[in-house]
């Protein structure tokens, strides 16, 4: 039986992503429900990958991880063979950690989901330009807060959102994906002011750049998909397990959400349309906690230009004029 080389590679390609994206370092809480992926599109809503009731960090038997005022803490995630998006870090006391106000209002950083990592092949185009497959570490760092008092447990959150090809399906973005470690506060530089969010761009696409590649929405809250869960989840149709993707369209290169030439809403400066596909009804917001996000003060980097880009095999990214995102629910029928 012959099988095109495009099939076997997108097979390959589903057969590797199923475990998506999540924190590895500082270890994660985790949870069992999900085998330790907290995706928003299977109804892990976070703000964390489990609630504070549920977190290690509570039991005695566990060893607890401390940090000082003013270190620079190593942040750690593997590319899960994902590529594009960004990646959001907050730090709010333990006691706050079910809340997306708190986080919302404590952002440390924005940087590139491909920060240190890339594909692994770069003349494999079949998903386009550096958009095949890879899971090498990506890393950042963040600094601890110089505001907490020794003592405090806090909790840093990790987010990923405006990754890029679900399942093999090149224009498509993926949903929200949380992640949350909780350490201990001692010792350290003190202050009394609060640190502003910074972004710090460049990735395998634009690198020592202001920017990253992303897919959909540069808005935390965007792809969360309200308090919607998949209908008819079954355990051999991986598909049927979430609701994502959440929107189509082709890549985009930009800035998170307040730190570049977005509009209010977080989309590109494209025009938005929900037309097609016509079964498919916006995704509806949260009905209790906002997650959306403020916008944090830009003036902690410069504004980066938003744009459409259409990978290539010569590594040229070209401006793309036509094709728009249409926010979609998957609809049982299709799962």
């Amino acid at each position: 039986m012959y099988f095109s080389a495009s099939l076997v590679a997108a097979s390959a390609f589903i057969a590797s992503c199923a475990g998506h994206s999540m924190l590895s370092t500082p270890s994660p809480r985790g949870n069992t429900k999900w085998w330790g992926t907290c995706s928003a599109g299977a109804g892990c809503k976070g703000p964390c990958d489990s609630p504070k009731a549920d977190a290690p960090f509570n039991s005695i038997y566990v060893a607890k991880t401390y940090v000082q005022r003013g270190q620079q803490l190593e942040v750690v995630w593997n590319r899960l063979n994902h590529p594009g998006g960004f990646v959001r870090l907050a730090m709010v006391p333990f006691d706050q950690s079910d809340s997306w106000t708190a986080f919302n209002a404590n952002v440390l950083k924005y940087t590139c989901y491909e920060t240190t990592c890339k594909a692994a092949d770069p003349n494999d185009t079949t998903f386009g330009y550096l958009n095949g497959s890879g899971d090498s570490p990506c890393t950042t760092t963040v600094t601890v807060p110089e505001n907490i008092a020794d003592g405090t447990a806090v909790t840093l959150q990790w987010i990923w959102f405006g990754g890029g090809i679900y399942y093999g399906e090149i224009n498509t973005s993926f949903g929200e994906y949380y992640g949350c470690s909780d350490m201990i506060v001692s010792g350290g530089p003190q202050s009394d002011t609060p640190p502003a969010a910074t972004f710090v761009g460049g990735d395998a696409t634009y690198p020592n750049s202001d920017v990253c590649k992303y897919w959909g929405s540069n808005k935390v809250g965007d792809c969360n998909f309200g308090n919607n869960v998949p209908p008819n989840p079954t355990p051999d149709n991986l598909l049927s397990q979430s609701l994502e993707p959440c929107m189509h369209g082709p890549p985009l290169k930009g800035a998170p959400y307040g730190f570049g030439s977005s509009d209010e809403s977080g989309y590109s400066n494209q025009t938005i349309t929900t037309t097609s596909p016509a079964a498919a009804p916006a995704v509806p917001a949260p009905s209790s906690e906002s997650i959306v996000e403020p916008a944090p003060a830009a003036s902690t980097v410069e504004a980066a230009q938003t744009s459409v880009v259409d990978e290539q095999a010569t590594g040229a990214v070209p401006p793309v004029a036509s094709d728009s995102y249409k926010c979609i629910s998957r609809p049982a029928s299709a799962l």
